[in-house]
C-alpha cells in the first residue's frame, strides 16, 4: 500500500496511551452529540462572540447577547468544554475560545464539511448499515426514491443543494488554477472533452485562461441542458459544446473527432463510480484516444495527501457515497485507481500531487 510520509506516521504505529485511547473511544461514542453540540455553538454564534471578546464572557453575557434561554447556554457551554472547543477561568467563570473551537469556526473547509454533513448526510447516515449490507444508498431515501443521488440533485432541497454543490466546488475550486496551467500550460491542450461537467463550471474556466481552446461537456442530457443554460452569455461560451450520453451504458460511446480531443478531463468524477464502472468508462475513453491523447483524472486520493486530517475527512466522505450516493463508490486510493487504469489497457505516464486542497492529476496514456 501507498502511504504519504505523514501518513506512514500516523497510521502504523500506536499514537495514544491507554487514557487518550479510551477518550477517545467515548468521543466516538457520543460523536452525534458532540457534532450537534458543536455546529450549534457556530450556529448560534457563540464562538463568534468568544473569538471576539478581549478577555471572555460569562454565561451570563453569552444568554444576553445571543437571547438564549440561560439553560441553554449552559448546556452548550458545558457540553463544549467537554468536547475541547472552550476554555474556562474557575476564578471568574469566563469562557474563552480554544484553538480547536477557532478552527471550527474559521478553518473554511471544516465550515463546509459541517453544512455537507448536516445538510446531506446526517439522517441517511442512520441507515449506513444497510447500505453496505446492501450495495445500495439506503440512506438516500430520506430524500427520494432515485436510484442514485445524482438523479435527484435538481429536486434535493435548496439548503441541501446548497450545501452539495458548496460541498462539491469547494475542494475542486481551490485546485483549478494549477490544473488550468497543468493542462494548458505544460501540455499545450486544444481540444478537450469535460466528463461529468455539471453546470460547464471547468469549461468556463478552460475557454477563460486559453482562448483556443474548445471544450465539450459530456453529462447526462438533462445536464447538458443545465450547462447551457448556466454558461449562456458568458465569456468564451461559444467555444463549449455538450454531448448527451450516460457514462453508464455501455453502449454509449464517447463521440470521436478526427484530431483528437487533446486531452479528456476527468475532475472528482470516477469516485461516484465501482471499481467495475470505473474500467467501462476508461476502456470506453480509451476508443475515443489519438496517439497524442492524455486522459487528465483529478482526484482526492486518501493515499497521498500531505497532512493526515485530510485523510480523515476523504476516508469518511466515502460514507457519503455508500449511504447516500450511489452504494458502490467511495474516496479510492492509488492502487485502487491504477488497477482499474491497467485494466483498462491504460497506463500512468505521470502524477502531479498537492493540488489545491489535497488533489492529485494522473496523467494517463494508452498502454
Amino acid at each position: 500500500m501507498h502511504l504519504s510520509e505523514s501518513l506512514k506516521k500516523q497510521y502504523t504505529h500506536e499514537q495514544l496511551s491507554a487514557r487518550e485511547a479510551q477518550r477517545l473511544a467515548e468521543y466516538i461514542a457520543w460523536g452525534p452529540a458532540i457534532f450537534q453540540a458543536s455546529r450549534l455553538m457556530v450556529k448560534f454564534g457563540i464562538l463568534e462572540l468568544l473569538r471576539d471578546s478581549d478577555n471572555g464572557l460569562t454565561r451570563q453575557e453569552i444568554a444576553e447577547k445571543t437571547k438564549l434561554s440561560d439553560y441553554a447556554v449552559k448546556c452548550l457551554l458545558e457540553a463544549s468544554l467537554s468536547i475541547g472547543t472552550v476554555l474556562v477561568n474557575p476564578d471568574t467563570d469566563r469562557y474563552t475560545i480554544s484553538k480547536t473551537g477557532w478552527f471550527l469556526l474559521n478553518d473554511p473547509a471544516t465550515r463546509v464539511n459541517i453544512d455537507f454533513n448536516h445538510d446531506v448526510n446526517y439522517e441517511g447516515w442512520f441507515h449506513l448499515e444497510e447500505s453496505l449490507l446492501n450495495g445500495k444508498p439506503e440512506g438516500l431515501k430520506h430524500f427520494g426514491s432515485w436510484p442514485t443521488i445524482y438523479e435527484g440533485l435538481s429536486q434535493l432541497p435548496k439548503q441541501v443543494q446548497k450545501s452539495w454543490f458548496g460541498f462539491d466546488h469547494f475542494y475542486s475550486d481551490s485546485s483549478f488554477p494549477e490544473a488550468l496551467k497543468i493542462i494548458f500550460d505544460e501540455h499545450h491542450v486544444r481540444t478537450l472533452y469535460d466528463v461529468g461537467g455539471n453546470t460547464g463550471k471547468w469549461a468556463l474556466q478552460c475557454v477563460k485562461y486559453s482562448r483556443d481552446a474548445r471544450v465539450t461537456v459530456l453529462d447526462l442530457p438533462q445536464q447538458i441542458e443545465m450547462m447551457r443554460e448556466n454558461i449562456k452569455g458568458k465569456d468564451g461560451a461559444e467555444r463549449i459544446d455538450g454531448y448527451g450520453m450516460k457514462v453508464l451504458d455501455e453502449s454509449h460511446d464517447f463521440p470521436t473527432m478526427a484530431d483528437g480531443p487533446d486531452a479528456i478531463w476527468m475532475s472528482q468524477f470516477l469516485d461516484c463510480f465501482s471499481l467495475e464502472q470505473i474500467v467501462s468508462i476508461l476502456r470506453r475513453a480509451k476508443k475515443a484516444m489519438k496517439p497524442n491523447t492524455r486522459i487528465y483524472i483529478m482526484e482526492t486520493l486518501w493515499d497521498r495527501q500531505k497532512y493526515e486530517p485530510a485523510t480523515l475527512c476523504l476516508t469518511l466522505t466515502t460514507l457519503y457515497f455508500t449511504a447516500l450516493a450511489n452504494g458502490n463508490s467511495k474516496m479510492y486510493n492509488t492502487e485502487d485507481m491504477e488497477q482499474c487504469i491497467n485494466e483498462a489497457g491504460l497506463e500512468i505516464e505521470q502524477i502531479h500531487d498537492h493540488l489545491g486542497q489535497g488533489h492529485s492529476i494522473l496523467v494517463v496514456k494508452k498502454g
